[in-house]
């Protein structure tokens, strides 16, 4: 090993990080870097990337740009890196091997500075030699104090061939003295994985993981193909850009001959002024007789001809993506053949299968029990989000979402499938809602779709509704109708039992998702009323806030219901509640019916639950800010710490919830509905697709809350 002790503050650092690194090309550790990387932004607070060696830019090296990204990373690319490769392969050529160390260690050193942990993922400098290459980055991670990772390639592999690797694996580890994380196995053909992991004796010393191929994976997408060579896009929203490219085929001849040739997935290869061809596959798109294909490549510096583009135009944005190049088609073809899949943060999709598959067969537990590192108290929104989805994994709940046909609602119910988090049924027209999953190339076949109009189900809904409403005059004939709206049928579901919780909202109102909930759900015991918070997620904690979205003008027992709630709220998804009750003023100094509403609203929470830190009315700078309320509550236990603050009015609440997530970056999860018997939640209408993913998230939570023992 190489004499570090030149370098300043020469002692050893923590195994507190991870060094992935390929034994040999094409093992995919991209996708192994992309799990763990999921995996520590969930329980630590600063997160750094490195490489050590990148080959040209750091604005062009994909993985930084990748990571960077999708995880906000506050360092700059130019601190994610060592060195370049022509500065390696000119210090290798003078033989300063000990030099090239220092550099990427003192590099790696000023990252640390800034980060609790850091995922580093190997390089090396161009050499025919993979031994040397893996030793390289054997010796880098041995001197950056890591813990290794190493990722073996299992593809077109055999049994013995993958044992044997194992075998001078564990030996070259063994010869570098590395401190091993775990080895992976990665892309091994499903056949093998079985056998492999009984094959494979327990070591705790040497922990295995094989990953099996997913051939899903490996397939290019077409904005895959468009990066590598530098295609321009004529047409194609985001969504047609993630279509996986199966085959691609060269259409040189008349359009019947092509027509028996296409395939789904196909990326088509032709002459820009093959307007033929060009509106051939658009019909064949369209046609129930034809696959669909993957996207359109025209080459030769030719555009359709404006006819041909107007009538395009005319049909709106196209199901695919049409590509073009200046190249000719066969240089292009042979371009294009070249391509592998690549991860980039605009594919959701691909992540989040890429995910699923990873999480599937790694245990992720296991690797972060083997961290030696102390685990930051902060909680970041990443952290937070990356522990609810863990617990909603851990135990599998059943969610109904009425609004089937919405495209953000089938694109969130794709992302939690691929990541096995939940079982989705979706409410609405089968048919409408399978053409919909079709034209946006969603992978949804294990979802649950119902028609509340035609489900066999209908009557006894309406039986139940009618038993539950009788006595406000509703007749049965009312009520069978009511049942078809789907908010009514996916409510019914969650009473019955038949699903454990429902999210809606993103196209129907607050009040069309929630009335139902109310008629029949109801109150659990000790709840009067509902009501709704929503998880402020800020760079370094998160806060909750209630009721900004369902009581209006709570009175003084409304409010301590409500404060109560979110107390007990906060501490089922792991956030200590310490409660400010909120007012214009502070203590004991303000007058009048409002801040009064207040000081009754904490007598009686603190009477029904002495055992909450719940103190008020104190303003909002004393309950956050510590200075604040060292001057006006210097002897408080909440003040200037307060993890829960409970709004005196909705006006207030909305308001103020909207301010700091407009003006702090915060993320809002939310609103969340507490006090029902089972789990319903309501989504903004401009909510995303991660929002809807997150309510989802926590409804499961929520239901596995109320779920009996």
């Amino acid at each position: 090993m190489p004499d570090l002790s030149a370098l300043p503050n020469p002692e050893p650092l923590i195994a507190q990080d991870i060094y992935i690194a390929g034994t040999d090309e094409g093992s995919g550790k991209s996708l192994i870097m992309l799990a763990v990387m999921e995996m520590l932004s969930g329980f630590a607070g600063h997160i750094g990337f490195f490489r050590p060696i990148i080959q040209t830019s750091p604005a062009k090296d994909d993985m930084i740009q990748f990571i960077s990204h999708r995880y906000a990373l506050p360092c700059p690319p130019e601190a994610m890196y060592g060195c370049n490769a022509d500065e390696a392969r000119e210090l290798l050529a003078a033989e300063q091997y000990d030099e090239l160390l220092k550099l990427i260690l003192a590099k790696y050193r000023a990252l640390k500075a800034r980060c609790e942990h850091i995922l580093c993922v190997g390089t090396a400098p161009r050499r025919d030699n993979a031994a040397f290459a893996f030793e390289f980055n054997l010796d880098v991670a041995n001197n950056l104090g890591c813990l290794l990772m190493p990722v073996i390639q299992g593809s077109h592999r055999t049994q013995e061939q993958i044992l044997h690797s194992l075998v001078s694996l564990k030996h070259t580890l063994h010869e570098h003295d590395c401190e091993l994380l775990a080895t992976v196995v990665n892309g091994a053909s499903p056949e093998l994985t079985d056998t492999l992991r009984h094959t494979l004796p327990h070591d705790p010393e040497f922990p295995v993981y094989i990953v099996p191929g997913d051939p899903a994976l490996e397939k290019p997408s077409v904005g895959d193909i468009a990066w590598a060579i530098d295609a321009k896009v004529f047409s194609g929203e985001n969504g047609a850009m993630g279509r996986e490219v199966s085959h691609y085929k060269v259409a040189a001849m008349l359009v019947p001959d092509f027509l028996d040739y296409v395939e789904a997935g196909d990326l088509i290869i032709t002459p820009g002024d093959r307007s033929d061809i060009v509106m051939a596959s658009l019909m064949a798109y369209h046609s129930k007789n034809y696959p669909q294909i993957a996207g359109l490549l025209l080459t030769g510096h030719q555009e359709p001809a404006p006819q041909v583009r107007k009538l395009i135009d005319g049909l709106g944005e196209t199901p695919f993506a049409v590509l073009g190049v200046d190249s000719d088609t066969f240089t292009t073809a042979m371009q294009v053949s070249q391509i592998g899949p690549r991860l980039h943060s605009q594919n959701e999709r691909k992540i989040a299968k890429a995910l699923g598959l990873v999480e599937a067969n790694i245990n992720m537990v296991g690797l972060r029990l083997r961290l030696s590192s102390k685990v930051s108290g902060k909680i970041t929104p990443l952290m937070f989000e990356y522990d609810l989805l863990q617990r909603a994994k851990a135990e599998k709940q059943h969610i109904v979402l009425p609004e089937g046909n919405e495209e953000r609602i089938l694109r969130a119910a794709e992302i939690l499938l691929l990541r096995d988090v939940v079982k989705i049924t979706l409410l609405g027209n089968e048919a409408e809602i399978r053409q919909k999953i079709q034209s946006l190339s969603l992978k949804l076949d294990g979802v649950d779709i119902i028609d509340p109009m035609t489900s066999e189900l209908r009557r006894l809904y309406a039986e139940t509704y009618y038993e539950a409403r009788k006595h406000k005059c509703i007749v049965f004939d009312t009520a069978y109708d009511l049942v078809a709206d789907v908010s009514y049928f996916g409510t019914l579901m969650v009473h019955l039992g038949h699903a454990d919780g429902m999210v809606s909202g993103a196209v129907h109102s607050t009040q069309h998702t929630i009335r139902p909930a109310f008629e029949i759900i109801k109150t659990k015991p000790g709840a009067s009323i509902v009501s709704s918070v929503f998880f402020m997620c800020l760079e370094d904690r998160v806060l909750v806030y209630g009721d900004c979205a369902v009581i209006p003008n709570p009175n003084a027992q409304q409010l301590a219901d409500i404060a109560i709630n979110a107390a007990d709220t906060a501490r089922s998804f792991n956030i200590e509640p310490r409660v400010a009750m909120l007012s214009y003023s502070t203590g004991e100094s303000g007058k009048g019916e409002a801040v009064d509403k207040v000081r009754e609203a904490v007598r009686i929470a603190q009477s029904l639950r002495p055992d909450l830190l719940l103190e008020g009315p104190m303003q909002y700078d004393a309950a956050v800010d510590a200075s604040v309320a060292k001057t006006k509550l210097p002897d408080s236990q909440v003040a200037g710490k307060a993890t829960v603050f409970v709004f005196p009015d909705l006006n207030t609440g909305n308001n103020t919830y909207k301010a700091v997530q407009r003006s702090s970056g915060a993320i809002a999860i939310g609103p969340i509905l507490q006090g029902l018997n089972k789990p319903v939640n309501d989504l903004s209408r401009g909510c995303t697709v991660t929002d809807i993913v997150n309510t989802v998230v926590i409804t499961a939570i929520q239901a596995q809350q109320a779920a009996p023992a």
